[in-house]
């Protein structure tokens, strides 16, 4: 991976927070940078190509289009199977992100998280019983924590300076 320069950590400075809200919003950071939108499409492309960005992409705020129901779900996976488990979870369409995490035995067993989002309750346990499926006789155990209120929700923000 090749090192950023002054351009890639502005640009990143620019468009961490979203692209403007605009018909041309390669143009409106351009201007703010002053430099083409041109250039800021080969630029980012360039930070694509070169793995300092993983992606462009929208972010639906789910809670707006009704998903209200949240629930970090929490597996006690067999340790020999949890990688190859997690990729198949992961891929699942309502599991918005899926890690392995350590365990904290004796207090904490669980070492695969999966966030699932719904419009209720009954509609995460649902998909909860889809997880297990996947998982199947790797997993001994399982919770659901759901989310009561969003405390802080930003993505990494690299400094200015």
């Amino acid at each position: 991976m090749s090192a950023m320069d002054d351009l890639d950590r502005r640009l990143i400075g620019a468009t961490q927070a979203g692209l403007p809200l605009v018909p041309r919003p390669y143009e409106a950071i351009g201007a703010s940078l002053g430099i083409s939108g041109d250039l800021v499409r080969e630029r980012l492309q360039s930070m694509l190509d070169r793995g300092l960005i993983r992606r462009i992409g929208a972010v639906p705020n789910h809670y707006r289009l009704g998903f209200t129901a949240n629930g970090m779900s929490v597996w006690d996976v067999d340790d020999e199977r949890v990688d190859a488990l997690g990729e198949a979870v992961g891929r699942m369409p309502f599991v918005s992100h899926c890690y392995r995490r350590p365990r904290h035995l004796p207090v904490w067993r669980f070492n695969l998280f999966a966030m699932l989002h719904g419009r209720s309750r009954d509609e995460v346990e649902v998909q909860a019983r889809q997880v297990a499926d996947v998982l199947g006789q790797a997993c001994r155990a399982h919770d659901i924590l759901y989310s009561t209120a969003i405390l802080k929700k930003t993505g990494l923000r690299i400094s200015e300076s």
